[in-house]
């Protein structure tokens, strides 16, 4: 089985908690010609952690390397939930049943007719990812993320 194809690229971007920061790193990404597909920022008083899906990872990834940012590439999982009461619930109790360990997740909107896309960090991705094809949990490719 082709794992590789449910992993999608995720960009991560450690900035300082500072005025004009967050700007910067779009306007990093406007230049280069890279659209943001979904995003997830956390903060701390001191710094940021900015994560990103997009629809060309190495151009921005290589962009805000280039423009002296803290840069990270790693993978996420993304999987079409029924958007109605419960559908993230449902999903969260196959995962809790499977044992799996999400380290965090957040959501793409309006990407599918009818259903929400959620974004999620796995401990241990191809685990996460075999469990939930075996499953039947509807997981996306990378390409959805390069059409869409």
């Amino acid at each position: 089985m082709d794992l590789q194809k449910y992993k999608i690229t995720q960009i991560s971007v450690f900035i300082e908690n500072k005025k004009g920061r967050f700007y910067n790193t779009t306007k990093v990404l406007k230049e280069a010609g890279v659209n943001i597909r979904a995003m997830s920022l956390a903060d701390t008083m001191d710094f940021g952690i900015l994560r990103f899906v997009v629809d060309k990872p190495d151009v921005a990834f290589e962009s805000l390397v280039e423009a002296n940012f803290i840069v990270k590439k790693n993978y996420v999982i993304a999987t079409a939930v029924k958007d109605e009461s419960g559908g993230l619930c449902e999903l969260l109790e196959t995962i809790n049943n499977l044992n799996l360990n999400i380290e965090y997740m957040y959501t793409f909107v309006n990407a599918l007719q009818n259903k929400a896309v959620m974004l999620f960090k796995f401990e241990d991705i191809d685990e996460a990812i075999e469990k939930l094809l075996q499953n039947n949990a509807e997981l996306l490719e990378e390409k959805f993320f390069k059409e869409y």
